[in-house]
């Protein structure tokens, strides 16, 4: 069973930074699709940003420009650099990996605040 552990997340103020990491146990990263998946209260749980085997990148247009996927195959962790971060953002983000099997699996999110 693959596990996944986000870490990184608290409070910033709003137009600071925060990086968050996704370390993987079970599995390797290099051959599957990860992704970062954030949900506010009362909202449905939205794509951020995705990024494949092959190095194919995709952002929601909400943090297009402020926010970079990428990733690190031999230590099996994921990042989100988050840059100019507004309230809005403000967030549970969780970390998503789809198999080469096509299996989702999901870890436990971490809290992003950004403050006014």
């Amino acid at each position: 069973q693959v596990q996944l552990v986000e870490s990184g997340g608290g409070l910033v103020q709003a137009g600071g930074s925060l990086r968050l990491s996704c370390a993987a146990s079970g599995s390797s990263f290099s051959p599957n699709t990860m992704g970062w998946y954030r949900q506010a209260p009362g909202k449905r749980r939205e794509l951020a940003a995705t990024l494949t085997s092959g190095g194919s990148t995709m952002y929601a247009d909400s943090v297009k420009g402020r926010f970079t996927i990428s990733r690190d195959n031999a230590k099996n962790t994921v990042y989100l650099q988050m840059n100019s971060l507004k309230p809005e953002d403000t967030a549970v983000y969780y970390c998503n990996l789809i198999s080469t099997m096509g299996y989702s699996y999901w870890g436990q999110g971490t809290q992003v605040t950004v403050s006014s």
